[in-house]
């Protein structure tokens, strides 16, 4: 089932995101444990992240300041705030209650800058402790089947800082876009390390269906704990075509939490949620209330370094000054790896932009830690040597995945792989030959078809084994058309 299904025209999609991103500190939110992952269970606990009696917490300096980073970040106002506890029991809370914050969140406001230069408003940004994990054994990990279950607490107490945002998204590859542009936001300032497959980035998806033009919201069911960017972008896709065709049909939206099964590709019942749950807030009592100066909250801004969005501006502009619009996938590629300091300097030493950023965006993104230590002028100089016909473009790949190899100057790699420019004349009997050999596919290239062109440039390309300029031999072929 997906959102293209028969039915789905005339109806809009609305999604709001609750992200839990782990913050890179080095103990946890309220006591001196470590805050590591990989641990083995329940050895990075104490009296305090287990809640045990007379135990008191200390608030961890180091996790406001994250989030301070964040709220920067996001261009969220930084807000006088207070801890609650919130009042719910699961076997992984094992002080029976959360310390978060409720109505007086640290973050608020805000917005995150799509790579296609959309907005995805931000609600709030709060400071909250993690639960432990409980894991199911037997029953294929569910706890309605399961033979037993055990919890570790390592992971209880480890501060996060809750991302919600405004119901702005509307498909699931919007959803997939906007995590995967906060995570990258979290990473370039140093809040967290992202890992979705370690658990430090999770996501909750709250989900409706509405007509086409309507302002009022659909009943809404919460998909919890995505833990890939796939499977949220599957989920939501899926929850909404399900919607969709449960009133098409004549019924009504439950709100609900419900469960994304990965494999089998759809969502399933967990619990009702007919009625918001009494958690019972009340203010932390041995937690001061959370006010950073003014000063504070501009030193932490002050203290960003270039973000994702501003990146890639900054790239598209050096691109667009030479060689037009740049691809927007191509810079959300090339800045997603941290290729771009690299497309600058080389832009910088004469590159050819365009060609310079399609070469790491293609390439170089296959092995991005080794090409964060290419030589910029080397890299250059390749992709002057591709501009020029030098090399062709295959011939340039090569080259280039040498360089990613061990590094070295390209022409040299060049000469010891034994690439060389075909010369004029035997590239015009090369493509000769191929008109001569196709001469139905000729004439329908001669009669406007210009998709042939691509497969007699293929044809060409092979005869050649890669040595003809792929521009040149478009350029030939065009002037005999005509």
């Amino acid at each position: 089932m997906t959102a293209s299904m028969p039915g789905a025209a005339g109806w809009e999609t609305v999604v709001g995101l609750e992200v839990h991103c782990e913050l890179s500190t080095a103990t946890k939110l309220f006591c001196a444990c470590p805050n590591a992952f990989g641990a083995e269970p329940n050895t990075n606990v104490c009296p305090v992240c287990l809640g045990l009696p007379g135990s008191l917490p200390v608030l961890n300096a180091r996790a406001v300041e994250l989030a301070l980073r964040i709220g920067a970040a996001l261009g969220s106002r930084v807000e006088p705030s207070i801890f609650h506890r919130k009042n719910y029991f699961y076997p992984d809370m094992p002080k029976d209650y959360q310390i978060s914050q409720y109505d007086e969140p640290i973050n608020v406001g805000g917005h995150v800058e799509l790579a296609d230069g959309s907005l995805i408003g931000i609600v709030r940004a709060h400071i909250e402790e993690d639960t432990g994990k409980t894991t199911h054994v037997g029953g294929g990990g569910r706890i309605h089947d399961a033979d037993y279950s055990l919890v570790d607490y390592n992971r209880a107490g480890v501060p996060l800082v809750e991302i919600v945002s405004a119901p702005d998204i509307r498909s699931g590859e919007q959803a997939r876009s906007y995590v995967s542009e906060l995570r990258a936001i979290l990473v370039a300032t140093g809040a967290s390390d992202g890992r979705m497959e370690e658990g430090s980035l999770r996501v909750d998806a709250n989900i409706s269906v509405r007509p086409a033009g309507a302002v009022e919201y659909g009943t809404r069911c919460e998909v919890k704990n995505l833990n890939s960017l796939r499977s949220l972008a599957r989920a939501v896709d899926y929850e909404s075509a399900r919607q969709i065709a449960v009133i098409e049909a004549g019924g009504k939206i439950v709100q609900e939490t419900r469960h994304w099964n990965e494999e089998e590709g759809r969502t399933s019942s967990l619990r009702s949620k007919e009625e918001a749950f009494d958690y019972r807030y009340f203010a932390e009592p041995d937690l001061v209330p959370l006010a950073p100066t003014p000063a504070e909250v501009a030193a932490v801004a002050a203290g960003l370094g270039p973000l994702p969005a501003a990146r890639r501006h900054r790239l598209g502009d050096l691109v667009a000054l030479v060689g037009g619009a740049a691809p927007v996938d191509q810079l959300a590629t090339v800045v997603g790896l941290g290729l771009d300091d690299l497309v600058a300097a080389a832009i910088g030493h004469g590159a050819d932009p365009r060609l310079a950023l399609a070469r790491a965006a293609n390439e170089a993104a296959n092995r991005p830690e080794e090409a964060r230590d290419l030589d910029p002028a080397a890299f250059a100089e390749l992709v002057k040597l591709e501009a020029a016909g030098e090399l062709s473009a295959t011939q340039s790949k090569a080259v280039l995945a040498a360089m990613l190899e061990g590094g070295g100057e390209p022409a040299q790699i060049a000469a010891r792989l034994g690439f060389e420019a075909l010369g004029d004349a035997e590239l015009e009997a090369a493509i000769d030959a191929a008109i001569a050999a196709h001469p139905a596919e000729w004439a329908r290239y001669r009669a406007g078809d210009a998709k042939v062109a691509q497969f007699l440039l293929g044809e060409v390309m092979r005869a050649t084994r890669g040595r003809a300029n792929g521009r040149a031999v478009a350029a030939s072929l065009e002037a005999r058309r005509t």
